[in-house]
């Protein structure tokens, strides 16, 4: 029963301690704009492409990318975070090498397509992180509940200990999960970044081929 009691305290004090670590996360949003947002580094909804483009304007063409049988091939792979910078910087040579008087143009096509994929690809993010956002804010008000419906049972006189068992495994699952979820934003927090860094990168070796 000692046991029991204690452990009975330790879960309600779990949930008290996520309840209001939760509460001031999702109540305080750094930007009014995006109060779903969780990360602490600033919402950028797209990435601007004078930060990530210094090479030729790209106003002439568009979805053209797609047209490009070796072009619309390498934006996947080049895009992808498994195909190291350094791997990148041997596919865009050998396309563009192949080029010859069309190099300019395959360079604007390639980067086109690039920042068009890798946009797509950080938008999903962003709104993946909102989702959580949300998701973590229904499971702070469920921990909530759980905490006074706990101490309600723990209150009752004879106490429902079936049903307190019960609810007490509830809580530490949710718990758990709510603690998991924290991990995983503050990892994906920085794809965002990632992203634009990737793209900054494969942007100046194009420009480098293409010059």
């Amino acid at each position: 029963m000692i046991r029991r009691g204690r452990d009975m305290k330790w879960q309600i004090a779990i949930g008290a301690i996520l309840l209001v670590a939760a509460s001031t996360e999702f109540s305080l949003a750094a930007d009014p704009r995006y109060p779903d947002w969780p990360c602490t580094q600033a919402k950028v909804p797209e990435i601007s492409l004078a930060a990530v483009w210094a090479g030729p304007s790209l106003d002439d063409i568009k979805d053209k990318w797609k047209d490009d049988a070796r072009v619309s091939a390498l934006v996947p792979k080049l895009a992808a975070r498994r195909t190291s910078l350094e791997d990148a910087q041997k596919l865009i040579t050998e396309l563009l090498a192949s080029s010859a008087a069309d190099k300019a143009m395959t360079g604007k096509l390639l980067f086109a397509g690039l920042f068009d994929s890798l946009n797509a690809q950080r938008s999903s993010v962003l709104n993946g992180l909102e989702r959580i956002t949300r998701k973590q804010r229904d499971a702070a008000d469920n921990i909530r509940a759980d905490v006074f419906a706990l101490q309600a049972l723990h209150g009752a006189s004879p106490p429902d200990q079936p049903r307190i068992d019960e609810l007490g495994n509830q809580m530490v699952w949710q718990t758990r999960i709510f603690e998991d979820r924290q991990r995983v934003v503050k990892f994906v927090c920085e794809v965002p970044t990632a992203i634009d860094q990737r793209l900054f990168a494969l942007g100046r070796m194009i420009q480098q081929e293409i010059e």
